[in-house]
């Protein structure tokens, strides 16, 4: 299994989809449009060998499509991650056996929660190289700046790494950092993120806060990272049950703080509580610039390195990025936790075009009436990360919720927007959402095109067109005979139905 960026790059090489470039490129834009070409086409990985004005070669786009996320995790299909959802959800609200095989399954689960724990790697491969005082010089990163109207250079996969200064619980999250000078670096991160409350923590005793940035790191663990799963266990643990041992961990040099110890570049640093720089604009996932707001300033005093490291980026906006990708992944581990808060959904989807959770898609099995509507209402609730989920269209069991033909089918054939639409208004709302009159402030909307049942409706519901069983089997039969076994009625490419999808 790789478990440092390096043997997945070599994974990726080995499969094919990695191609190493070895012409001059420029981290400003050049290195973001050649990437976005890739994504859009959902090619491979890239290497790029010689960056300008940096010794260190970019890696980009390693997660660009949902097979190499499955790879990362060291999987080879999306369906094995729900196996992990259920695993993630068995500990979350672990229910008391009722048979000797549920008990042998949950032993099974918390064996593997032994396995997961950190290990400690007193020689780490992050720190072959320290760099420190004068020497260091945030500008020798191949910090790329992807849009034309970005405020500056910035990084985006990098492991931000805080603790509570009083219990010292560690917090590792996925958050912007803007380059604002040789030294220094704004953070941009939400008010309820961890690394904020920390902040918060810090100021309220007088005290700095300790940040250390984890950069080329496993895959793996960026997924751990971004997972925002109320399990109370670490991120490094989620790391450890998302590949099947544990997270190996060094303290860093100056700091106490410990990082993933086969990183290909940390950054150490501290951020006095009320220093603030302007932060942005920046592209964000919304497909659009983002504002400028007042963001925490870093300080940082040391760096250390791998020999010949390796640095790992990526960029947001309009989908497909590398962020949706990870997002279809996690897609896959939330269902089976969802389906434990929610009983009746039988699967859910967040389409990529909806920026990944602007729009879900609930498949029920509606047994009662006013039930999608209840189901609707209980996913805006059932995790922190459905929140800011503005569309819930809620379709009956038999629609395949991941062909957006059959939905629109079940929208148009099963909707009356009088009875089956409901809007909450002046709800709590992401801050990135420019379509919202007030920003923080938004609605949102619920569809139920499932098949309605009285009282929802008072005449009787038309009967689906079906197949005849006895003519169906005879065609299967005869197949042959109608010198049709040549043609491939697999998967239709959509253009023939009038779609432009290129």
């Amino acid at each position: 299994m790789a478990r440092d960026l390096r043997a997945f790059i070599q994974v990726l090489e080995q499969r094919g989809q990695l191609r190493r470039i070895t012409a001059l490129v420029d981290p400003d834009l050049e290195i973001a449009e050649i990437s976005n070409r890739m994504l859009q086409a959902g090619g491979p990985g890239l290497l790029f060998e010689n960056v300008k004005g940096s010794s260190f070669p970019v890696a980009i786009n390693l997660m660009g499509t949902e097979e190499r996320v499955c790879w990362a995790m060291n999987m080879e299909h999306p369906q094995e991650l729900e196996t992990l959802g259920k695993k993630l959800g068995m500990l979350q609200q672990p229910k008391p056996p009722k048979k000797i095989s549920q008990a042998v399954e949950f032993g099974k689960i918390l064996f593997d929660v032994v396995k997961a724990k950190p290990g400690r790697d007193f020689f780490p491969a992050c720190q072959q190289v320290v760099v420190e005082g004068d020497a260091l010089d945030l500008n020798k990163l191949p910090l790329i700046r992807p849009y034309p109207g970005d405020a500056g250079k910035i990084i985006t996969l990098g492991l931000v790494i805080t603790k509570d200064c009083e219990t010292g619980t560690p917090n590792v999250g996925v958050y912007r950092l803007q380059l604002q000078s040789r030294t220094t670096m704004s953070v941009h991160w939400l008010s309820v993120r961890g690394g904020a409350r920390h902040l918060r923590k810090a100021a309220q005793n007088g005290k700095k806060l300790e940040i250390a940035i984890a950069l080329g790191v496993d895959p793996l663990i960026i997924m751990a990272a971004a997972t925002p799963i109320p399990v109370d266990l670490s991120e490094w643990l989620f790391a450890g049950l998302y590949g099947g041992s544990g997270v190996q961990l060094a303290k860093c040099k100056t700091l106490d703080l410990q990082i993933p110890a086969d990183s290909e570049f940390v950054l150490e640093g501290t951020i006095t509580p009320g220093e603030v720089l302007p932060d942005g604009p920046f592209g964000d996932h919304m497909g659009y610039y983002g504002g400028v707001e007042d963001s925490p300033v870093i300080h940082f005093h040391c760096m250390t390195h791998r020999q010949n490291p390796v640095y790992l980026t990526t960029f947001s906006g309009r989908p497909p990025k590398e962020e949706a990708m990870m997002a279809i992944a996690l897609n896959r581990i939330y269902t089976p936790i969802l389906r434990q808060q929610v009983s009746e959904i039988v699967d859910f989807f967040l389409p990529m075009e909806a920026l990944s959770y602007k729009a879900a898609i609930i498949s029920i099995d509606k047994a009662y009436p006013g039930q999608a509507r209840r189901a609707a209402l209980a996913f805006w609730s059932a995790l922190p990360q459905f929140t800011y989920t503005k569309f819930v269209i809620v379709v009956d069991k038999d629609i395949n919720i991941r062909d957006p033909r059959q939905v629109v089918w079940a929208i148009s054939s099963k909707v009356d927007p009088t009875r089956d639409v409901f809007i909450l208004p002046n709800t709590p709302f992401d801050s990135l959402d420019f379509a919202s009159e007030k920003i923080g402030l938004g609605g949102r909307m619920g569809i139920d095109a499932t098949t309605k049942i009285p009282p929802e409706t008072e005449h009787e519901w038309g009967e689906p067109l079906e197949s005849d069983a006895d003519v169906a089997a005879r065609v299967d039969r005869r197949w042959v005979e109608y010198g049709l076994d040549d043609l491939e009625l697999g998967e239709v490419n959509p253009n023939l139905f009038g779609y432009d999808m290129r």
